[in-house]
């Protein structure tokens, strides 16, 4: 399939910060988009086969992670992750018509956008009720309903631009150069091609509430000098203290020392999930200690296979 072809699901509508990172994806300039009003309904479509991939946010670096889609991909899907990109966010505060601060009774945007940005909002519109809306630019769109959810909005400039809304504050996040991640997601299928810089997401249900037992896994990472990059823990539905964990880590499936440890762990947790290994949007190449490497892993195989070979 060419990616003239593909069809990419994301959280709409269209204008939001997702739609600015599915253009970044692998075949993201060119194929069909297809908005959808929820992270869930997105990975859905990939699921039933309606869109060959879907483009959702899964870490802010203010918030951390996006549990909707923390959940869903751990457990609610079986999907894969097969690229990232990072997406600078920047908020504006609009209306349909020009409005003055004071005016401001009710103000409408996407919980994590709200989160970034309730320090400013205390202090400019302390009198102003959220509403919630599904992403920043529904709540945008919002405004010019027939009967608009709210006084006002915080969204991207981009929508705002688009809908020619009025714009009364720029820059009202509370923490400047904020970066929201952003996950394509696809069926399980071909893995990328190891770069030499990249990540690899896995979700452990923990085996057994005990104490050392999440030392127990970590240790696995520890002593083949894996570095993890991200560890949340989520519920898993099942009742008080049942918990599984969403981990990224540096480094591919294809090296020794990853590959190693999660066989290790999957001895101790044989629910263990594989959500992919993908290029890392930042580039960044890991640092891999020379005890580690794959080389010292091929000799050491080496070395086992002349003592069996006796």
């Amino acid at each position: 399939m060419t990616a003239a072809t593909l069809t990419y699901s994301f959280l709409g509508p269209q204008g939001t910060f997702t739609e600015a990172a599915l253009e970044k994806m692998p075949g993201g300039d060119s194929c069909q988009r297809v908005p959808t009003a929820s992270v869930l309904s997105a990975l859905t479509m990939v699921d039933t086969g309606e869109a060959d991939g879907a483009v959702v946010p899964i870490e802010n670096s203010v918030e951390g992670g996006v549990t909707a889609t923390l959940d869903a991909v751990s457990v609610a899907h079986d999907l894969h992750i097969v690229a990232e990109a990072l997406v600078p966010i920047s908020f504006v505060l609009v209306s349909k018509e020009p409005l003055a601060l004071s005016a401001i009774r009710s103000v409408a945007t996407h919980s994590h956008a709200w989160a970034q940005v309730r320090r400013w909002a205390e202090a400019t519109v302390p009198t102003a009720e959220y509403v919630p809306a599904s992403s920043t630019a529904a709540a945008a769109h919002g405004l010019l309903a027939e009967h608009p959810i709210a006084d006002a909005a915080i969204c991207a400039p981009l929508v705002a631009q688009q809908l020619g809304l009025h714009i009364i504050a720029t820059g009202i996040e509370d923490v400047s150069g904020a970066v929201t991640r952003f996950v394509l997601t696809a069926k399980p299928g071909p893995i990328p091609a190891m770069t030499g810089a990249d990540k690899t997401t896995i979700m452990i249900p923990l085996p057994e509430d005990r104490p050392g037992a999440l030392m127990e896994i970590l240790e696995h990472f520890s002593t083949r000098g894996v570095n993890l990059c991200r560890i949340e823990s989520r519920p898993t539905g099942n009742g008080l203290g049942s918990y599984f964990f969403s981990i990224d880590l540096e480094g591919h499936i294809q090296e020794d020392r990853v590959a190693d440890a999660l066989a290790g762990i999957h001895r101790i947790s044989p629910k263990l999930r594989f959500l992919g290994s993908y290029p890392r949007a930042d580039k960044k190449p890991q640092q891999v200690l020379p005890e580690v490497s794959e080389a010292a892993f091929s000799a050491a195989k080496t070395w086992i296979a002349s003592l069996q070979d006796r």
